[in-house]
């Protein structure tokens, strides 16, 4: 883990695009800012966990039923003469 010591209104720059600069800090909390190229996500860690823990209980259930998933699925040859 990479510790930085930053004060109100300075800021760190990570890969070049994303600002992330300290807007104030009271009693302990810190509270901080961020810019970074539209598209991107930034997700409170707590949260991030929490999505990947969904996504890996989907496609866990998902696996369990993929056979009959599949079966239902009509697939098209497009190599098939017409």
């Amino acid at each position: 883990m990479l510790l930085i010591t930053r004060r109100t209104g300075e800021s760190v720059v990570i890969n070049g695009m994303i600002e992330m600069t300290v807007v104030e800090v009271r009693g302990g909390r810190v509270k901080i800012g961020f810019e970074y190229p539209q598209g991107n996500t930034v997700y409170r860690k707590e949260l991030f966990v929490k999505i990947q823990d969904e996504n890996r209980s989907a496609v866990s259930s998902l696996g369990s039923n993929l056979g009959n998933i599949l079966k239902n699925i009509k697939i098209e040859d497009d190599n098939k003469e017409k």
